[in-house]
């Protein structure tokens, strides 16, 4: 099955690749591989604020993660001039969760991220990981996530 038909099955529509915040490049590609930057969590009513252990729950954390994970695919498919179809892989991610000094779930954050990665994209979806605690994130959100993929 196409990633394309996976993502469609899944309700998941790629939307166009958020433009940069700041001075620097959304993605940089070196080769076959592909360095996506830092994805903040934001879904259809903006950007999702909070901080774990504080005011937002894990459950809320690692769907805010799976949007960052949807962020990092359209950041992909623009690599890809549009054909999502010529990711290979998903090599590694770093997760920077929002938290409190005594929150240790970063992983259960991330899992957010990393489950829907491995459901719409099977084993070309696994990958090497961190996921780290952030006192703040930019803009307050709760969470960052920078991946590396490996193209055709």
């Amino acid at each position: 099955m196409s990633i394309t038909e996976r993502l469609s099955e899944l309700g998941v529509t790629l939307p166009d690749a958020p433009a940069p915040a700041a001075n620097y490049v959304p993605y940089v590609q070196v080769g076959n591989i592909v360095y996506v930057s830092g994805q903040i969590s934001s879904g259809p009513d903006g950007l999702i604020i909070g901080k774990l252990g504080a005011d937002m729950t894990v459950e809320a954390g690692a769907a805010a993660a799976k949007n960052c994970a949807i962020s990092l695919l359209a950041q992909v498919k623009a690599a890809c001039g549009g054909d999502i179809e010529r990711l290979v892989r998903v090599i590694k991610l770093t997760g920077f969760v929002n938290s409190t000094a005594d929150f240790t779930d970063q992983p259960k954050v991330i899992n957010g991220c990393s489950d829907f990665l491995v459901e719409a994209l099977d084993d070309r979806g696994r990958h090497a990981r961190s996921a780290v605690s952030a006192p703040s994130l930019p803009l307050g959100v709760a969470v960052e996530i920078e991946g590396i993929f490996e193209i055709k």
